[in-house]
C-alpha cells in the first residue's frame, strides 16, 4: 500500500506549504522562471473527474471547458494556471502515468494504488471524492449456508488480480485469477468463475446480474498521487499545488 515513512517527503511538503501557500484567489504565489515547463495533472475519466471538478475549482484550477465534456477528442487541456495542465486518462492509468514521469501529480482511486503499488508514487492527500469499495461477490442461487472460505483454490473474475491474490493468500486459498477488464458479473452466470471481485458503488448492477455482495476488501475513495522525482527536482511548484489542494479540502 502507499505509506509516507519517507521524512524527506514530509518535510518538502511542510517546506511548500509554507513557500507557497494559496492567496485568497486560489491563485499561486510563487513565481515562475521564464522557460519552465508547465506541471502535469493526470485526471481519471468519468465519475471521478466530475467528482473533483469542484475540488478543483476551490484549489484555483479550472481546465479548458471541454475537458468535462466526454465527447471532446482532446486529452491535454490547459487550466487558468499557467503553469499548470491537466490530462484526461483511463482512471487505471492515471497512476502509471505519474508513476513514469509523463505527469508530476494525478487523481486516482485507492484501489489503483492497492494494485500496482507504485514505489515511485506518494499519496498525501485523501480528497475524500470518489467513495465506493473492492467487494467479493457470488451468485444469488448460491446455497447461503455453503463455506466458500473453506476452499483451498477458487476460480475469481476481476480486473484486480494483485488485490484478490493477496486477499485470498491470507485465507490460505489460492486464487485462480480469471482476468477481464469490466463484465465481470458475466463470469459466474457463463460459468467462467465461482467468485467475482469487483468495485461496488451501489450494488445495482450487481443485483441486475444475480449477484450479491459477501465481504468487502477495503473501502476506497480518490487520492492526490505524486511522483516523488518531481517533488525533488520541483519541490517549489510540486508542494505549492499540495497545499492548494489541502487548503482546498479544509475550505
Amino acid at each position: 500500500m502507499m505509506t509516507a515513512d519517507r521524512n524527506s517527503d514530509l518535510a518538502l511538503c511542510e517546506a511548500g506549504d509554507a513557500a507557497a501557500s494559496p492567496d485568497m484567489s486560489g491563485a499561486p504565489s510563487r513565481h515562475h522562471h521564464a522557460g519552465t515547463k508547465p506541471l502535469v495533472l493526470a485526471l481519471p475519466k468519468g465519475r471521478i473527474l466530475k467528482g473533483a471538478a469542484p475540488l478543483l475549482a476551490r484549489a484555483g484550477i479550472v481546465p479548458d471547458a471541454d475537458c468535462l465534456d466526454e465527447s471532446s477528442r482532446r486529452l491535454r487541456f490547459g487550466t487558468s494556471d499557467p503553469m499548470l495542465d491537466v490530462v484526461r486518462v483511463r482512471s487505471f492509468d492515471v497512476a502509471t502515468f505519474v508513476a513514469q514521469g509523463g505527469a508530476q501529480l494525478g487523481i486516482c482511486g485507492a484501489d489503483v494504488l492497492m494494485e500496482f503499488d507504485y514505489p515511485e508514487l506518494y499519496a498525501p492527500l485523501d480528497l475524500g471524492i470518489g467513495g465506493c469499495r473492492v467487494s467479493v461477490a457470488r451468485p444469488v442461487t448460491d446455497d447461503p449456508d455453503e463455506d466458500w472460505q473453506r476452499y483451498s483454490e477458487l476460480r475469481v473474475a476481476t480486473k484486480y488480480p494483485a488485490i484478490t491474490r493477496r486477499h485470498f493468500a491470507t485465507r490460505g486459498i489460492n486464487a485462480d485469477i480469471v482476468h477481464l477488464h469490466g463484465a465481470m458479473e458475466l463470469a459466474p452466470m457463463l460459468g467462467l468463475s465461482r467468485l467475482i471481485v469487483d468495485l461496488v458503488d451501489t450494488g445495482s448492477t450487481l443485483r441486475a446480474n444475480g449477484l450479491r455482495e459477501v465481504e468487502t476488501i477495503a473501502h476506497i475513495t480518490s487520492r492526490l498521487v505524486v511522483n516523488r522525482t518531481a517533488m525533488k527536482t520541483r519541490p517549489e511548484a510540486v508542494t505549492g499545488l499540495i497545499a492548494r489542494f489541502r487548503a482546498a479540502l479544509a475550505g
